[in-house]
């Protein structure tokens, strides 16, 4: 069966709107004409799952066997946090990069390039955590402390566990008397 985007899908898919998560809008973005199997098997095969809430929502049409949903629903603004699988360094960085553009690119040229530039330098999770919280913190400058908080939450779920972290999760505080 193949799946086509509705309105609302394009409507997302339109420059400045952003209600959906990276993957689910870069799913929908190859959905038209797709055979639904196609799209399941995407993500290791999160993409049924995705398929599934996308259509729910009304994002995509196809096969009539999915259930209606008994309430509609509104896009859900807080993403689940990626299993341990899914974190790692480099998508951590691709975030730090990714942010860098959607947030100084068109406000700070010249901002946006010195970020880039030391995160490319960065070649060790310090130095880009480093440059991160620099990032951060003209967030917080621009856009408020609340806004750079959720972008750093974001950030520690895409981080894998760090080593130190996991020598001292096993430890016990000593009792004093």
């Amino acid at each position: 069966m193949l799946l086509q985007k509705t309105d609302k899908a394009r409507l997302e898919l339109s420059p400045g709107v952003r209600t959906l998560s990276l993957r689910e809008r870069s799913l929908l973005l190859l959905a038209d004409g797709k055979p639904l199997s196609d799209l399941q098997a995407m993500y290791n095969g999160i993409g049924a799952q995705i398929v599934e809430n996308l259509m729910r929502q009304g994002y995509l049409t196809g096969p009539a066997d999915l259930p209606p949903t008994p309430e509609p629903t509104a896009p859900s603004i807080e993403r689940p946090a990626p299993g341990e699988s899914l974190r790692s360094l480099a998508g951590a960085r691709m975030y730090l990069f990714d942010t860098c553009e959607r947030l100084f690119a068109r406000r700070d040229p010249v901002l946006a390039q010195h970020f880039r530039e030391a995160l490319r330098a960065a070649k060790d999770r310090t130095s880009m955590l480093d440059v991160g919280e620099a990032m951060f913190e003209e967030v917080a400058l621009a856009a408020g402390a609340e806004r750079a908080a959720s972008l750093r939450e974001r950030l520690d779920q895409l981080l894998p566990a760090s080593p130190v972290a996991e020598n001292f999760a096993t430890t016990q505080p000593a009792l004093l008397d």
